[in-house]
């Protein structure tokens, strides 16, 4: 059955960035203008219900990497993100690939958008980080690479579904390598400057190749439609929203938090005495006492981020009288 159109849930102003113009975003490829300068691209602005798939699909994938295209087109020096779908991918810690069942995927995907007239092209991927941030592996950035030489333009971006959860808000990050043969900037190898913290598993990768890709800014646009369906979402689940306790759904991300933690606190415990058996002072001490401090900053925030969660569960069983509290301390709940 086909719906009757509604003029309310269309705004033409608020709507410009779903107007997808064939012709322009040819003329762009054509002239490819980031072939004269690697940093050309500088922002990604992803629709709120692009938005919304991916962080889902990144959450549903638990410790596992998933992966996904995005749908889009250019304007001017931002890639605009429409839409994105998943692919049919495993993936362990830092490594997606895709596979020939994804390659079949992608192309009858793309046939039937053709089919239902929307013309946008894939100008990107997504895949997840659970529980170490948003960067590039090595593995990711050969894969980005290879992307950029034969499917330009072409962004990566990379999501943290467990950060995302408890910190209440999307860890989001977009990046593009940078072409073989060319030299950035001593500063822009800070391409993760930002102070994020990662597991000391993956700090080796995380170093190794930062000087090889750039960050992008990411922003987000909602259409009127998009408000729609956010609203409708939210009018079904909010109770759910309510009742949730981040200490309860991300328990796994904490406990690996405190244990990863406890393994970099020991390691810098062993160095901070060797260099007081050795008597040596220097840059190296100074580097060690700012790890610690930096360390002492990231027991301070778990500890924060759980006395805000007890609180939470403590306003709700007051108002709400649902035991959460109870529930937050692994109480079992009594029988009526």
């Amino acid at each position: 059955m086909e719906l009757p159109p509604n003029p309310g849930l269309v705004d033409v102003q608020r709507d410009a960035l779903y107007a997808y113009d064939a012709d322009a975003h040819k003329a762009v490829v054509n002239s490819r203008p980031w072939t004269t300068d690697y940093k050309y691209f500088k922002t990604v602005r992803i629709s709120s219900v692009a938005m919304i798939k991916m962080v889902m699909h990144a959450r549903s994938g638990g410790n596992l990497e998933v992966m996904g295209m995005m749908q889009g087109y250019i304007e001017g020096s931002t890639m605009v993100i429409t839409d994105a779908y998943r692919l049919p991918v495993e993936g362990t810690e830092t490594r997606v690939n895709a596979q020939d069942e994804a390659n079949e995927y992608m192309v009858e995907y793309l046939r039937l958008c053709r089919e239902e007239n929307r013309l946008e092209n894939v100008i990107g991927w997504y895949h997840s980080h659970p529980g170490y941030g948003c960067w590039l592996s090595g593995i990711d950035v050969g894969t980005q690479s290879l992307q950029q030489q034969f499917n330009e333009p072409f962004v990566a971006v990379v999501i943290d579904p467990d950060r995302t959860v408890s910190q209440n808000k999307v860890e989001i990050g977009a990046f593009r390598t940078i072409p073989e043969g060319v030299k950035p900037p001593a500063a822009t190898n800070a391409t993760t400057g930002d102070g994020q913290s990662v597991p000391l598993n993956k700090v080796e990768d995380f170093g190794a190749h930062s000087h090889r890709y750039y960050a992008l800014d990411v922003e987000h646009f909602k259409s009127t439609l998009d408000s729609k369906l956010l609203e409708t979402l939210w009018n079904k689940y909010w109770v759910q929203t309510l009742a949730q306790n981040p200490l309860l759904t991300n328990r796994d991300y904490t406990s690996s938090q405190l244990v990863d933690l406890g393994s970099r606190i020991s390691k810098a415990s062993k160095t901070l005495e060797t260099l007081s058996t050795t008597g040596q002072r220097g840059p190296k001490s100074d580097a060690v006492d700012q790890n610690i401090e930096k360390l002492l900053g990231e027991v301070k925030q778990i500890a924060a981020k759980e006395r805000s969660g007890l609180m939470a569960a403590e306003v709700k069983g007051k108002v709400f009288g649902c035991g959460c509290r109870g529930k937050a301390q692994g109480a079992q709940p009594e029988n009526p």
